[in-house]
């Protein structure tokens, strides 16, 4: 019998030495130099807690902050552990189930696994699918099957309707599932889709939760997916105190009007009293149109992501920022404005059209608030 879910962060952690290196925490030498050609030389708290842990097949729920480095800390022993089975015994579903909240989450996380597998020259085949994607292309994504799939909640009880993904199949070959950014899964509106998918998973299969907070929402998917999990925060982990705010990030607040506030923001880009590169959220999306064009007036270049654009677009769109081809990014994403906005679509539907360009249909799985790796940006607004 495993011991009960215990807290082992400030139990066993506090012993660990702040300079462990990736080889001491046992992983591969392909990983290894895999990182260092990423410019990654040590591990960060969470991973050097989380790492050995989930290496020896523990189910694992870690709460650490956004940039602390939890994908890494499992996506590397998730490959370690299947560069060791790899070619053991024919599979016919994936090994590796990664299921985040949204299609820009899957686009990161698919990239980070290709290029680890590609650095490390190992023949494992990982695939991203979304809900959107016809019956056809999951067919052929699915062909194979891929080692590691990479996929948010809703795409899983499609493959399982259509026939793709077979509960025998996925019983035989599931030894990881991991649940990215935990703590958004349900408020994203996956809780059907997890569930459906529940009842599937082999009682052997490894279970990992990564989130950003500890939530109501995350104790719910511990009970339904972990056996007797090992909990870790990042708080507690060495001796390392993670503030909820850093102390290198300074807050200001301005009080004004909502007919001032494009006009406070013009003032503070144009005089240049923030550091670029900024992340502008806005709670609507006309809003954050209507912020654009007023400072394209004033010639201030941003661009706008929300969920009204296509997938491709926005990806090119993060791509751009990223690349410092532009300096400020206005963004909406707040799944209560999106379902404002669709019942408001509906009952305006006659209003709109007689328009030439109306609204696209809001894509329920856009979404940008966490998880999404943006470069070098020193300012974070809300208008």
């Amino acid at each position: 019998m495993e011991k009960p879910p215990k807290d082992i962060a400030r139990e066993e952690a506090e012993d660990e030495e702040e300079d462990l290196s990736f080889e001491e925490l046992g992983l591969d030498p392909r990983l290894i130099r895999a990182l260092i050609k990423k410019g990654i030389e040590k591990p960060t708290p969470i991973q050097r807690v989380a790492v050995p842990l989930i290496l020896e097949g523990k189910d694992v729920v870690a709460r650490a902050k956004t940039g602390s480095g939890k994908t890494f800390a499992y996506l590397l022993p998730l490959l370690q552990k299947l560069f060791t089975d790899y070619g053991s015994k024919n599979k016919l579903a994936p090994s590796a189930f990664i299921l985040v909240p949204t299609r820009e989450l899957c686009q990161q996380v698919f990239t980070e696994v290709s290029s680890l597998i590609e650095l490390c020259r190992v023949q494992l085949k990982v695939v991203q699918l979304t809900s959107s994607m016809p019956v056809s292309d999951l067919r052929a994504a699915l062909a194979g099957p891929p080692d590691i799939l990479v996929s948010t909640p809703a795409c899983i009880p499609k493959c399982l309707s259509a026939g793709l993904l077979l509960s025998a199949s996925i019983d035989a070959s599931l030894e990881i599932l991991v649940l990215d950014e935990a703590d958004l899964l349900l408020s994203y509106g996956y809780e059907d889709d997890i569930k459906a998918f529940t009842a599937h998973i082999p009682r052997r299969c490894q279970c990992l939760l990564m989130s950003a907070t500890s939530s109501g929402d995350v104790e719910k998917l511990k009970k339904l997916d972990l056996h007797n999990p090992f909990i870790l925060t990042l708080p507690e982990v060495g001796n390392i105190k993670d503030e909820i705010i850093p102390k290198n990030v300074q807050q200001f607040w301005i009080s004004c009007g909502g007919r001032d506030k494009l006009l406070h923001i013009l003032a503070l880009l144009k005089l240049e009293l923030v550091q670029k590169k900024v992340l502008i959220f806005t709670n609507t999306i006309d809003m954050g149109y209507r912020s654009k064009l007023f400072l394209e007036k004033f010639g201030i270049k941003s661009a706008v992501l929300n969920s009204e654009l296509p997938q491709n677009s926005r990806l090119h769109i993060l791509e751009e920022f990223n690349a410092g081809l532009f300096d400020y990014l206005i963004a909406t994403d707040d799944s209560e404005t999106k379902e404002k906005e669709e019942v408001n679509g509906e009952s305006n539907a006659e209003t709109r059209k007689s328009r030439k360009h109306a609204k696209q249909k809001l894509d329920s799985e856009f979404g940008v608030v966490r998880g999404i790796d943006f470069k070098n940006v020193h300012t974070v607004g809300d208008c």
